[in-house]
């Protein structure tokens, strides 16, 4: 198959989540032979595409954008995102500015094409990431203006925002090559995890209706919710990124990670591959423990799972009507469907809290992500529970306990909570 200089990684929209069997091999050999976690990035930055998805326009630049930077990392630098840093970043621009002759095209074409024998779509040959300009019907040398370079790192910051959102990574290197660029400023992107005005976490009454409405769900349809409970206990117990339990190319969750220590009985969640392709154990408490027995007894399984046990983790209930799994059953699912899991799950808890005469826990409810599960997790586990920070750092795979600190009372309202009965002299009568 002929194949262009520099390989598509992202379809349009409406193919994108089906997968590309031709895209899907070449980040295979990228992962096994030059970036041990380039599928790892390559999923988050779906992810972050497909949030793009309903303006063309934004979906088109971007795609474009961390096409370009992704080649340039996983095969001309040979090195992750998540380890680029400013002066990294220096390289790329100069990249840009003089990128190869072979890379520049001086007319529009589409990225993927229809095979017309084969029946699918494959990446383009006559493709290519720059484009230039043509005059008089001769090509002009290539020129990348200061507007379009700046639009390159506003790309680039917002998918780093983003990263760091996920903790994949703790660092923003385009904005911080803005800031020490001849433009002298940094672009319009927050990229701070722990911003003051933003409320990242669910408080106890929060949390509490999240689980409560799991429970109501299962109970009420079990052949639906109590996949749901299992799934909404697990990313908070061990306070997981979605990526850790959804299916992705070179890697499929399964009940055997579930592991008992022969010696001490005691049992953890092994996590195989993680953010930078590491590897963790969290450990499991008890009332985790019993949540994975009723979920197994739900199945029809034993209480719990045997060494080396490879029945998958979370499998759909209806055959998938497309994409790579297409047709099949019980295939474990993937980002996608274990978000939209979750996005029912904390719309529903949201509706009850309005119920109830809780409007703005329901509206602060509205604004949380998925993400939020396992930033709950970590900050109720150090103020609540009371967990050593080392046991948290370790669980939660910070590479810094510094990382771990910020969890410290993240959220306004629970300073607020602990702060509502200060009195300000202890020996006066109240």
């Amino acid at each position: 198959m002929d194949v262009p200089p520099v390989f598509p990684l992202f379809d349009s929209p409406q193919f994108l989540e089906e997968g590309n069997a031709a895209v899907n091999q070449h980040i295979a050999w990228l992962t096994l032979n030059r970036v041990p976690d380039a599928a790892f990035i390559y999923e988050h930055t779906m992810e972050w595409l497909l949030e793009s998805r309903h303006s063309e326009n934004n979906y088109k630049t971007y795609r474009s954008e961390l096409t370009t930077f992704l080649h340039w990392c996983l095969e001309v630098e040979q090195v992750s995102p998540v380890d680029v840093s400013r002066r990294t970043m220096n390289r790329y621009v100069d990249y840009c500015l003089a990128p190869p002759r072979a890379l520049i095209a001086y007319r529009n074409v589409a990225q993927f094409v229809v095979d017309k024998e084969l029946g699918e779509r494959r990446p383009n040959p006559l493709w290519r990431p720059f484009l230039g300009k043509k005059s008089d019907g001769t090509e002009q040398p290539y020129r990348l203006s200061d507007k379009a370079l700046k639009t390159k790192m506003a790309v680039l910051s917002s998918f780093y925002a983003y990263l760091i959102n996920e903790e994949v990574t703790e660092r923003n290197p385009a904005t911080m090559w803005m800031r020490h660029s001849r433009f002298g400023a940094p672009v319009a992107v927050s990229a701070n995890l722990f911003e003051e005005d933003e409320v990242r976490v669910f408080t106890d009454l929060q949390w509490s209706y999240v689980m409560n409405t799991a429970h109501t769900l299962a109970e009420s349809n079990p052949e639906r919710h109590e996949r749901t409970l299992f799934l909404v206990s697990l990313m908070y117990g061990c306070y997981l990124r979605i990526s850790e339990v959804a299916a992705r190319p070179g890697f499929s969750p399964v009940m055997g990670q579930f592991r008992r220590d022969p010696k001490t009985g005691i049992w953890s969640f092994y996590i195989p591959v993680s953010k930078g392709g590491k590897k963790r154990t969290v450990a499991v408490s008890r009332e985790l423990l019993e949540a994975l027995q009723r979920y197994r007894t739900h199945l029809g399984l034993s209480l719990l799972p045997a060494p080396g046990e490879v029945t998958p983790l979370f499998v759909r209930h209806r055959a998938a009507g497309r994409g790579r799994d297409q047709g099949l059953l019980n295939a474990n699912l993937g980002i996608r469907q274990l978000r939209e899991l979750l996005n029912e799950l904390l719309a529903a808890a949201a509706d009850a809290a309005m119920t109830d005469g809780f409007d703005q826990d329901a509206s602060e409810m509205r604004t949380l992500t998925v993400h939020g599960i396992r930033h709950t997790g970590i900050t109720h586990d150090i103020n609540y529970n009371g967990r050593p920070l080392s046991h948290v750092q370790a669980d939660a795979g910070h590479d810094s306990i510094d990382t771990t600190s910020q969890y410290l009372h993240t959220g306004k309202t629970e300073r607020h909570e602990s702060a509502a009965n200060k009195r300000l002299d202890r020996l006066r009568d109240g």
